[in-house]
């Protein structure tokens, strides 16, 4: 097969990235595969190009670049098909309109995948027929604001599968969203195998993971240490991570920390990526997260070796830790209790070495290897089926044009009334 991703860009570094370089190289073990870059604004991707993928991109973005495109009228125009609702509508312009609709009509492929909403939509309405059309959603429908997922239920129609990363969302774009026909299937992250010993699970560390935003309810961590470490004071507490423009909380937490007395317990280490090395030197990991879209650190940290105590948040980590045999999973938002769960572990050494032995065997479920099957066995089936798909294209695709007519219309009346009142005031 003939296998091509969309990516926002592939020269960044994040998550999405990541996965979409790990599943594209493993796919193209035994396909032929390319990753297209909308975006691309340095020479080479920060995270190593995959190896036997082909690589792509639509705007240049390098002022030094003889192609720099970042200063053309067109691209200093808003964007009219990637959605509104898409966070990253701002950075989208008439020109990556054009020219992500010229790339998709052109593209000769078996199956096209888009990797976040917005290039889900381009797909749904500017692939040519033929190839096999894919969404994939690394986020969940729930953090999804109420304009994007308006579009979504307009545009993902004329998809023909869109892939979740766990069940319970997957559960939530069947039950919330009228899709009729589209496929939605659930298929998690891969990690692969890390390249070092796993973690003896006999330093006394505690360690987590992530960028420093209130989501991630590290003042909930700390406040659960300061319990371990009342009774504990041999064991310290490592947070990796940054703050971003969403919400930088490193003061508020630096501020905790020198509160309860930890400043010599509790280390906020930075960003390192990636974070293979790291997660070996501890013994524990912990996750306070009020919500995730996954779990990739749960992971990460499993396959090292590593146990995790996480709170049972809506989606992820229930679909990654069995409670009480690799790992733990506690209330959401109880710092007694998660306090109780860690202490659980720091106390009791062969339950600790127990369950990072079983964490490691488990987590062997997301090597990248049966990852790629199940995305394979995904579009074989679906572009098996596609005769039967295009036949019921034409009425499915007549429908889902006139809805989305429907919505462009109505932004394009509310923009218009905007303007006037805008007008107006001045």
């Amino acid at each position: 097969m003939h296998i091509s991703f969309l990516l926002h860009n592939a020269y960044g570094i994040g998550g999405t990235i990541r996965t979409t370089f790990t599943l594209a190289r493993t796919l193209a073990e035994q396909h032929d595969v390319e990753v297209v870059s909308v975006f691309r604004h340095r020479d080479d991707p920060k995270l190593g190009a995959p190896a036997g993928v082909r690589m792509s991109h639509l705007v240049d973005l390098r002022k030094a670049s003889p192609g720099y495109e970042g200063e053309t009228a067109e691209h200093a125009l808003p964007a009219s098909v990637f959605p509104r609702g898409d966070t990253r509508h701002r950075q989208y312009s008439r020109l990556t309109d054009s020219r992500i609709a010229a790339h998709l009509a052109a593209l000769e492929s078996d199956v096209v995948i888009g990797t976040r909403p917005g290039l889900n939509v381009h797909i749904s309405r500017q692939a040519r027929r033929g190839p096999v059309r894919v969404g994939q959603e690394h986020l969940t429908l729930e953090s999804h604001g109420y304009r994007l997922r308006r579009e979504i239920s307009h545009r993902y129609g004329l998809l023909d599968a869109v892939t979740t990363v766990t069940e319970a969302d997957a559960r939530d774009y069947r039950t919330r969203l009228r899709l009729p026909g589209v496929r939605i299937e659930a298929i998690p992250n891969s990690v692969p195998e890390p390249a070092g010993p796993p973690a003896d699970c006999d330093a006394r560390w505690i360690v987590a993971a992530g960028r420093l935003h209130r989501v991630k309810r590290y003042d909930v961590l700390i406040r659960a240490f300061a319990e371990v470490a009342a009774v504990r004071p041999d064991w310290r507490l490592r947070i990796y991570g940054a703050g971003d423009a969403s919400g930088d909380e490193q003061q508020p937490l630096r501020g905790l920390v020198d509160e309860l007395g930890l400043r010599d317990r509790v280390f906020l280490m930075g960003s390192v990526d990636p974070m293979e090395a790291e997660w070996p030197r501890n013994s524990i990991a912990a996750v306070t997260s009020e919500r995730e879209s996954f779990g990739m650190t749960i992971v990460e940290a499993m396959r090292c070796g590593v146990p995790v105590v996480a709170t049972d948040c809506p989606h992820g980590p229930a679909e990654i830790i069995d409670d009480g045999t690799d790992g733990r999973l506690v209330p959401l938002g109880d710092t007694g209790a998660f306090a109780e769960a860690l202490l659980g572990l720091v106390d009791d050494d062969a339950l600790r070495h127990r369950m990072g032995r079983a964490a490691r065997a488990s987590a062997a479920r997301f090597d990248p290897a049966p990852i790629a099957e199940r995305h394979e066995r995904l579009f074989s089936e679906l572009a098996a089926r596609g005769g039967r798909r295009r036949s019921q294209g034409v009425l499915r695709g007549a429908v889902h044009r006139s809805r989305g007519a429907v919505l462009d219309g109505a932004y394009a009346l509310r923009h218009k009334a905007g303007a006037a009142i805008r007008r107006g005031r001045a």
